[in-house]
């Protein structure tokens, strides 16, 4: 309801009409697993809210990250879906020749130096006045650092931690 919608807004933290308590609820009030408000928006007949969170635990009174019985998992777009054809190519049970697969082959020594190159032609390209050469060489190095991350057993949820927290530094 309003109430609650205006309460959400001055917290920032999603607040219900509970029916069953007959009163204002704030998901995470008992258990500390608040839903940080992220954004919010209202459709266009202006009867509906789409409320992206980011929960501060797990959201459901069962323990698990979600209701559906579904992980919170981190979404970055493509390159999620790029961390995950890495992951696969990186297999050993994985038998299609590919690039990746060559690289994760040929061991972390030669995939460190590829990261090296990249980094370096990305570096000489922004010196230089071609946006387009500058963006393909730094695509070509966040390509290969995934990939480094990967081998190193990591992934950008690792390095978004971390910049999270130097962020609250």
């Amino acid at each position: 309801n309003e109430e609650a919608l205006d309460k959400t807004m001055a917290l920032g933290k999603i607040t219900f009409f509970s029916r069953s308590k007959k009163r204002l609820w704030t998901k995470g009030e008992e258990s500390g697993n608040f839903l940080e408000l992220v954004s919010l928006d209202i459709d266009c007949d202006n009867d509906a809210l789409l409320i992206k969170v980011k929960p501060t635990g797990p959201t459901c009174h069962k323990g698990s990250d979600t209701c559906w019985n579904k992980n919170n998992t981190p979404n970055y777009g493509f390159l999620s879906e790029l961390e995950a054809i890495i992951a696969r190519r990186s297999e050993k049970a994985y038998t299609e020749k590919s690039y990746v697969k060559s690289l994760f082959e040929e061991g972390i020594n030669k995939i460190a130096q590829k990261v090296g190159e990249e980094a370096v032609e990305t570096v000489i390209e922004a010196m230089d006045n071609n946006d387009t050469l500058f963006l393909e060489e730094s695509a070509d190095l966040l390509f290969h650092y995934l990939i480094l991350l990967k081998a190193k057993g990591f992934s950008l949820k690792d390095i978004e931690q971390i910049l999270k927290e130097r962020h609250k530094n």
